[in-house]
């Protein structure tokens, strides 16, 4: 029985399983798992996840009651739950990643989509199960009175599910994504925008990124359950409950990215880049290819600068690091195409024989990524929308000469906005000139710029992120 438990759809740690049926262990993905992963280390922590491969399912099925650290694997306190393939595929791919996902990010094509049907009916029933999958394994690995931190969209029925089991639990949810406005998250059906606004509810705590997420989600509270809220206490009452609305911004440990940066295949890649742009002038950016990160619109905008600005061609050099992101959903795979298409359509535009504008990397490779933030003098930074963005924050540490282009509809642009150039995210036309601005601020200025930004980002590193949330739980 654990006394603080973590639950997250993506866990620290994903296997791979070879042709001959043996399994590789390697640190998992994503934002979440990187600012959990160094803090469940530190503390006696069960992690409770999925598992979200056949090489996972495959580990699952090797360990006592899915508990891979009690199968030999060094991975701290980890659970991770074997659910049906079926019912794991409509609850995640379906709901989470291509109907909430797309409500909290404000992604729909309206005239379109969304699509309510039958259909979207069985998809929400799994959606209820893979919850209750969740709720069921922290009931039972929780000791009296224990702490359970629930992460994200895709456990939001989780807490009132856990309740109705552990009333003597004190519950966390935690939403890492915007949260979207009653008018917008109105597009769900009313009874699913019912189910997900009071499945949070159960929880004591309800945690946002920042104040404007936070406040979208006592709105839709308001809005949809007619619930009391009581927004200068920061609390929601609703069906004789109270839950107290937290708002905890997360930054990154700098002392452990600036190690991870400073090793030997980080320095290596460095050298590689600085050979292949020389002395030109680098803007970079890092993304997954996801619809959010609005990686199009950045390679327009960095084509119209190189339109308006000829006196640059030549000395500078744009690195798009776009990983692949859910490629299972073809909306992400036609996204994934249009941003190589753009990219050949730059390369076709202005490159020279002795001059690439755009370097375009789609292989996930975090020792490069690093390099190049270290070499970068303009980070470009532009989601549509984002529940914080740590490339935002990443960036000015690694590199405090550079200046940093943010779009103003990232939740970092909450804390850095004053140091940063900030953007509308749909106005390419001005994301040029701003990459413009970037490449000539004086030196002094950049400098300033870069110092605040780095000390920002580095102001609530996860330990503190996640000691505050605990703190909260009392």
């Amino acid at each position: 029985m654990s006394g603080i438990l973590v639950a997250s759809n993506r866990g620290p740690v994903s296997f791979t399983m070879s042709e001959d049926g043996a399994l590789s262990m390697r640190r998992g993905g994503g934002g979440l798992v990187s600012g959990l992963s160094e803090v469940a280390k530190e503390l006696d922590i069960l992690w409770v996840c999925a598992a979200l491969s056949d090489g996972d399912r495959g580990a699952v099925r090797l360990a006592p009651g899915g508990r891979l650290d009690q199968a030999g694997y060094e991975t701290g306190a980890l659970r991770m739950l074997d659910i049906p393939q079926a019912t794991f595929q409509r609850a995640y791919n379906a709901v989470a990643n291509s109907t909430l996902w797309f409500v909290h990010h404000l992604l729909y094509d309206t005239p379109n989509r969304p699509h309510f049907d039958a259909r979207f009916g069985r998809e929400w029933e799994s959606y209820q199960a893979y919850n209750e999958a969740f709720a069921m394994a922290l009931a039972e690995e929780a000791s009296h009175g224990a702490k359970v931190m629930v992460q994200d969209y895709h456990l939001a029925l989780v807490p009132a599910m856990l309740r109705s089991e552990r009333p003597d639990l004190r519950i966390s949810h935690f939403s890492h994504t915007p949260w979207a406005p009653p008018e917008y998250f109105g597009l769900l059906p009313d009874e699913v925008a019912a189910e997900l606004l009071e499945g949070i509810l159960g929880a004591d705590q309800a945690g946002f990124l920042t104040d404007r997420w936070a406040a979208a989600f006592m709105d839709c509270c308001e809005s949809v359950l007619g619930a009391r809220v009581e927004r200068a206490c920061r609390t929601v009452t609703h069906a004789g409950r109270t839950t107290r609305i937290g708002v905890h911004g997360l930054g990154v440990d700098g002392q452990a990215l600036w190690a991870r940066a400073r090793e030997p295949d980080v320095e290596s890649h460095m050298a590689a880049l600085r050979q292949l742009v020389g002395d030109r002038k680098l803007i970079v950016r890092i993304d997954r290819t996801e619809l959010s990160k609005n990686i199009v619109r950045g390679l327009t905008a960095y084509r119209e600068f190189l339109a308006a600005h000829p006196e640059w061609h030549g000395r500078v050099v744009h690195l798009a690091f776009a990983y692949p992101s859910r490629h299972d959903l073809p909306e992400y795979r036609e996204y994934t195409a249009a941003v190589q298409r753009c990219a050949l359509e730059i390369e076709d535009e202005y490159a020279t024989e002795d001059w690439d504008p755009l370097i375009l990397n789609v292989q996930d490779d975090y020792p490069r990524s690093l390099a190049a933030y270290r070499l970068a003098d303009v980070m470009l930074v532009n989601p549509i929308r984002d529940g914080m963005n740590l490339v935002a924050k990443e960036g000015p540490v690694l590199s405090p000469s550079s200046a940093l282009v943010l779009s103003r509809e990232a939740g970092a642009a909450a804390e850095l906005g004053a140091d940063a150039l900030l953007v509308n995210p749909y106005d390419v036309s001005a994301t040029a000139r701003a990459l413009h601005e970037g490449l000539v601020m004086p030196e002094p200025e950049r400098a300033g710029r870069g110092d605040r930004l780095a000390r920002l980002a580095t102001a609530l590193p996860p330990q503190r992120w996640f000691a505050d949330q605990l703190a909260a739980l009392g």
